[in-house]
């Protein structure tokens, strides 16, 4: 075949665009991946000595086997190219090791890891093309904005044009062109933490790590940088995996929800499916703000219907959670009853209520208020309320059948899943 002067500029044109755009396509397979900490010999004995003492070991919600404290176990997700997912729990829940596992920092104690269908559990943290964000931003204090940005590329021997065309890409970007002469030092907090993720994606890396990143932030700069990570999903073609302990940088970033506790998946899911369909009572109280409340209610069966009672208030269930219910045969029992704050209405008849706190929230009234022996939160509408509420005041309230969420008492799981 004869190549025309057209031709080989095509060519040389995709051959430069490869070589300063690399094919970042990755997905990210993690397969039963497991995590032990061994004891050390004075853990060992104190522990043995502990046990002497208290048959069971209830301080500590990780798992302790002969081998030491397991903080991740039986970790099993698929990752599939360019989605954003986020390891969400409480602190000590295991999604930061889960991270630092994937970055190569962590050794796998079992199980395997894949980037891009390669096995990566004994490949260097250098070699796997990934990037990572720390909390701590983890800068050079004694280079400026532009040397920090740039030097992972130098280390590589990149050229000078293509080191320049990257940092200013990734400066526009996050919007600190302005800043590149400066040294972190004259840098606010989320100024330093822009620098960070420039760092990180001038590497144009297969898997952008982010471990906690706008932790140390104040609300209005963490609700500034959200959105800036946002738009920057968008621009960069990367696969991120995203750690954080704020339920609501969860729900607001990740295409899909891991919710871990202990060291366990609790449910991986969409945000509008965890808050929805929430698998058990731990996602059930962690996902929304404020928290589910709980009743403790009793399920009655009558032939294929169902209904919901909480002390004299009774409601019937919708019918496609009824039909949820017949699926898994279940029976009338005690259980534990969830209702979001939203879902629940102040009505003349109801289950009643001491109300203890009112807080004004602009366009909704927060009251806190006791029923049935529990702690209750009820969101108003400022547009529905006709008088102001006064600790001490009885109120009623309802809830319908169709934002009902019913819990086995047993299980903690959710009865129609």
């Amino acid at each position: 075949m004869r190549h025309t002067p057209l031709r080989l500029a095509a060519r040389a044109f995709h051959a430069e665009a490869e070589r300063l755009e690399p094919n970042n396509m990755a997905t990210v397979q993690l397969k039963n991946i497991k995590k032990v900490y061994p004891f050390s010999g004075s853990e060992q004995k104190k522990e043995k000595k502990k046990k002497a003492d208290e048959p069971e070991k209830e301080k500590i919600s990780l798992q302790i086997t002969d081998e030491g404290i397991v903080a991740v176990q039986g970790f099993s997700l698929d990752i599939a190219d360019k989605e954003f997912v986020v390891l969400v729990g409480p602190s000590g829940c295991g999604k930061s090791t889960t991270l630092r596992m994937v970055a190569g920092l962590e050794e796998i104690s079992d199980g395997e890891l894949y980037i891009d269908g390669k096995l990566m559990n004994d490949v260097a943290p250098k070699d796997r093309d990934i990037a990572m964000v720390f909390q701590n931003y983890a800068l050079y204090p004694h280079m400026t904005v532009y040397d920090n940005m740039a030097f992972s590329l130098m280390l590589r021997h990149a050229p000078k044009d293509e080191i320049d065309k990257k940092v200013l890409e990734a400066a526009e970007i996050l919007n600190i062109t302005q800043y590149l002469e400066r040294k972190p030092k004259a840098l606010s907090g989320g100024q330093r933490q822009r620098v960070a993720i420039g760092r990180a994606i001038v590497r144009a890396p297969k898997v952008m790590l982010m471990d906690e990143p706008l932790s140390n932030l104040d609300a209005k700069l963490r609700n500034e940088m959200r959105a800036e990570i946002i738009k920057l999903r968008e621009r960069i073609n990367t696969t991120f995996i995203y750690v954080t302990h704020d339920q609501t940088e969860a729900m607001t970033l990740g295409d899909r929800i891991v919710i871990m506790r202990d060291g366990f998946i609790q449910q991986i899911g969409t945000p509008q499916e965890v808050f929805n369909h929430p698998a058990n009572l731990f996602v059930a109280g962690f996902i929304g703000m404020p928290g589910m409340n709980f009743f403790d209610a009793k399920l009655i069966r009558e032939g294929d219907q169902f209904f919901v009672s909480v002390g004299s208030f009774k409601t019937e269930l919708a019918p496609e959670k009824e039909e949820r219910l017949l699926k898994n045969n279940v029976q009338s029992q005690d259980v534990t009853l969830g209702v979001r704050p939203e879902h629940i209405d102040i009505a003349r008849d109801g289950v009643p209520a001491k109300v203890d706190v009112s807080e004004m929230m602009g366009s909704s009234v927060h009251l806190h208020v006791t029923a049935e022996g529990r702690d209750i939160i009820i969101i108003v509408p400022t547009i529905d309320i006709n008088s102001s509420f006064r600790m001490g005041d009885t109120v009623r309230f309802s809830f319908r059948g169709n934002v009902v969420h019913v819990f086995s008492r047993e299980t903690d799981k959710n009865l129609e899943w």
